[in-house]
């Protein structure tokens, strides 16, 4: 409203220089116009390279900064996925040869127990066979003993049935004739 009534002021006056009007109305003068214009531009210039520049290459650092921070983070977290994944990766290989050496030591422990098996099989099958050539030996040596035994028995008797002494001639007679008919039945 204040302007509404300095316009019309200004109107009134009849002079053809409004501004000049409105400028001594309010006192503002050339000279002290510029000065303060020259005050404002040098201040403004001042604040523009000291102040504000500044604080600009501040913020820009900073956001640089962010940026390399965010492309850091985003580096690390895929480093940290290939990591994670090569991880498992070792894990799965590791399983799966520890999973062949528990089968290769299974299998090597069947093998020995296999073949500790078969030579113990080996060495029982070798007591047998010694134990029957054994007692095949002692039979047959039981069958010389009682051949003579009956021989002898077999001369006593026929020397007691006869009673004469028989001749070594008719001793060795009868006893292979006893040992004949022993072999035979």
């Amino acid at each position: 409203m204040n302007q509404l009534v300095l316009f019309a002021a200004a109107a009134e006056s009849g002079s053809g220089n409004i501004v000049a009007d409105i400028a001594s109305k309010f006192g503002v003068t050339l000279p002290l116009f510029i000065s303060q214009l020259i005050a404002f531009v040098v201040v403004a210039i001042l604040l523009k390279r000291f102040a504000y520049q500044p604080i600009l290459m501040m913020l820009e650092k900073r956001r640089q900064r962010i940026a390399e921070s965010m492309t850091n983070a985003y580096k690390i977290k895929q480093e940290l996925a290939s990591t994670e994944a090569a991880r498992k990766e070792v894990l799965e290989k590791a399983n799966v040869q520890a999973n062949k050496l528990i089968e290769q030591a299974r299998a090597a422990a069947a093998q020995v127990q296999e073949r500790e098996s078969r030579k113990a099989i080996a060495q029982a099958e070798q007591i047998i066979r010694q134990a029957r050539e054994a007692a095949a030996a002692d039979h047959a040596k039981m069958l010389v003993d009682l051949k003579q035994e009956i021989g002898g028995l077999v001369v006593k008797t026929t020397t007691q049935v006869i009673g004469k002494a028989l001749t070594p001639e008719d001793q060795k007679r009868l006893v292979e004739e006893a040992n004949r008919e022993l072999a035979s039945s």
